[in-house]
């Protein structure tokens, strides 16, 4: 009786992987930051870079998704728009690496095996951990040294996403991440030279073109349409 159960539960989830759509795809486009120091424009891609995506299609109007992103960011008070800013000549560079896993939205119910459901606008909303470098001391006057820290971020993200040819398709997405650490341009009250952050905390945000993939049997949610 044992055995007779496991075999049904094992058939049955079977069925379930082998009856979903599952999509894989690589994004490159570009990403900024909004914080103490440069630009505070939330849509301004300053440096390329690039992310990898995996998919599963709950149903037409629901995916999971996980993702890895490369960020790099940058930013530079000369290219502020406040005298402050640009007078006291700040600037730096970090490198982001992003490990984020949420729920994709359907504005209208998205299938590829269908003929005139192949199109939607779309939502993103997930929950990341990412690594960066973060100021730890100051040994010598403008000398300092580093850490990789991680902490964690909101995404939240909108796109638009459409069928290019078979098994392809294409999106545009912008995804704007609050994070909860102030000291992604290294800002610390610990070191005194580099103690320039405000009151909020800092933003990143990533740009961009996809081309996406779509494997697996399609879907029993697409049988009969």
């Amino acid at each position: 009786m044992k055995n007779s159960i496991l075999f049904i539960v094992f058939v049955s989830f079977s069925s379930i992987l082998l009856g979903q759509v599952y999509e894989i795809g690589v994004s490159v486009g570009g990403s900024n930051y909004v914080g103490d120091i440069g630009r505070t424009n939330y849509i301004y891609p300053n440096r390329p870079a690039g992310a990898v995506f995996f998919k599963y299609n709950w149903n037409p109007r629901m995916a999971l998704r996980a993702t890895y992103s490369y960020l790099p960011i940058q930013g530079d008070d000369v290219n502020a728009d406040t005298d402050f800013k640009q007078n006291r000549e700040l600037n730096f560079k970090n490198t982001i690496h992003e490990l984020a896993a949420g729920m994709e939205y359907n504005f209208y119910e998205f299938d590829m095996s269908s003929k005139d459901k192949t199109w939607t606008p779309y939502i993103l909303v997930e929950l990341a951990a990412f690594r960066y470098k973060s100021a730890q001391a100051e040994p010598q006057p403008g000398e300092y040294v580093f850490t990789n820290k991680t902490s964690y971020a909101v995404p939240i993200g909108v796109g638009f996403k459409s069928k290019l040819y078979d098994a392809l398709a294409f999106s545009v997405e912008a995804k704007f991440r609050y994070t909860f650490v102030d000291d992604l341009d290294y800002s610390t009250p610990s070191i005194p030279s580099l103690n320039f952050g405000g009151t909020g905390n800092d933003w990143y945000m990533f740009t961009g073109f996809s081309l996406i993939y779509t494997f697996g049997r399609p879907a029993c949610y697409t049988e009969g349409l």
